[in-house]
């Protein structure tokens, strides 16, 4: 989205329609909303825009619910928004730690902001990008408590402020097709985060992968994974942070929220045979590293170094891990798979694999499934061996 064309979006006009449109549906739906709306008199620009807003609503009810039919976007800005139920959780830390005024730095589309506001908590939504900002004032504009700043988050004076959020800008710049950076080229960088992390209560938002030797030791680590899906890592510092943990791994689900926590990361049990049943755990809990602590409550261990599968011979049940049970216990050969999967009639597999260097669909295609049945196959190692563990999922 480019400024003339957010000009459009913000005319009396665009609003109108775009309140007044069908949901979005199908491309097919579309071409012929598009010739209505333009043998209706509307220009070709206005009608982009808005039906651009309708698809973009339509994609964020994922994240924000019934609150995306009140909202604008980008397309890059909704991919890098905060789910607003994660968003809740983050406002939730400043509401307990009694912060009545938060400088959310990098406010992006606002929905941290919104999740703030929506508790009383007066913000200072910072944006450096002017058409994201613009959108982020739309997104929040009935809370009288909150204002939305275009400005740079470095640039911005902190006092006042009884806490900060940051949220920094891990992807090249732009509001569609944007890439990854590295650590090193996040906006604002590491060192001005950690700073302000050392002066004022600090929550940052980072992907999940972020480099943990970069985790400073004064603070919080927290995992997020929603409905499997592992969204974000989340620093906290002082107040924010909760006393006694250092490690957590948090997983929403349908089945309402489950969380691990720990002191520091936890020690792993010792390697054992596989046995009848194999764990894959959560991806927040592996990031967390709190497989150790799983293993122990699940009476389970890892069958091979530095791989992330529990097993057990007793099935219990977790919400921190899937739970398959195991059929056989095949070499890691295709044509020995080929022949097996043949001959037990399987034809959809869904490939898992850890610890070794093979590419899932590229090996899901010689295997030339036909069969009617389906089955989930594990490549990955017990002990020193390169296996394929045929299982059922439970």
């Amino acid at each position: 989205m480019d400024l003339q064309e957010l000009r459009t979006l913000f005319t009396p006009e665009a609003l109108t329609l775009l309140a007044s449109l069908p949901p979005y549906e199908s491309k097919a739906d579309v071409v012929r909303l598009v010739a209505d709306l333009r043998k209706q008199g509307h220009s070709a620009e206005l009608v982009s825009a808005v039906l651009t807003q309708a698809r973009l609503r339509s994609k964020a009810e994922l994240k924000f619910g019934d609150f995306a039919s009140e909202m604008l976007f980008t397309e890059a800005g909704l991919e890098q928004a905060t789910r607003l139920q994660v968003a809740a959780l983050h406002a939730g830390r400043y509401r307990v730690a009694g912060i009545e005024r938060v400088a959310d730095l990098g406010c992006g589309l606002g929905s941290d902001a919104l999740a703030m506001s929506a508790l009383g908590i007066a913000v200072t939504a910072v944006e450096r990008d002017e058409v994201t900002a613009s959108l982020a004032a739309y997104n929040l504009a009935a809370f009288d408590q909150t204002q939305v700043v275009h400005a740079d988050a470095i640039e911005v004076d902190l006092s006042g402020v009884g806490g900060v959020f940051l949220d920094p800008a891990r992807r090249t710049s732009g509001h569609s097709n944007t890439s990854r950076v590295s650590s090193d080229d996040y906006s604002p960088s590491l060192e001005f985060c950690f700073g302000v992390a050392a002066e004022l209560p600090t929550g940052i938002k980072f992907g999940p992968g972020l480099d943990r030797d970069l985790i400073p030791d004064n603070c919080e680590a927290q995992w997020v994974s929603v409905n499997g899906d592992l969204v974000e890592m989340g620093l906290w510092f002082g107040p924010l942070a909760r006393p006694g943990i250092a490690r957590a791994a948090l997983l929403l689900d349908a089945n309402g929220m489950h969380e691990m926590t720990g002191s520091s990361d936890a020690p792993d049990e010792a390697v054992s045979p596989l046995a009848r049943y194999l764990y894959e755990p959560d991806g927040a809990v592996i990031r967390a590293r709190l497989i150790g602590d799983l293993a122990r409550a699940l009476g389970a261990h890892p069958f091979a170094d530095q791989i992330a599968y529990l097993s057990s011979d007793e099935l219990v049940a977790t919400s921190f891990s899937h739970a398959f049970e195991v059929e056989a216990v095949l070499p890691l050969d295709v044509k020995t798979l080929a022949g097996e999967m043949k001959a037990r009639d399987i034809g959809t597999l869904e490939i898992k694999k850890r610890g070794v260097d093979i590419d899932p669909a590229e090996f899901r295609k010689r295997l030339k499934l036909s069969g009617s049945g389906s089955a989930v196959l594990f490549l990955t190692r017990v002990g020193e061996e390169r296996k394929a563990l045929l299982a059922k999922r439970l």
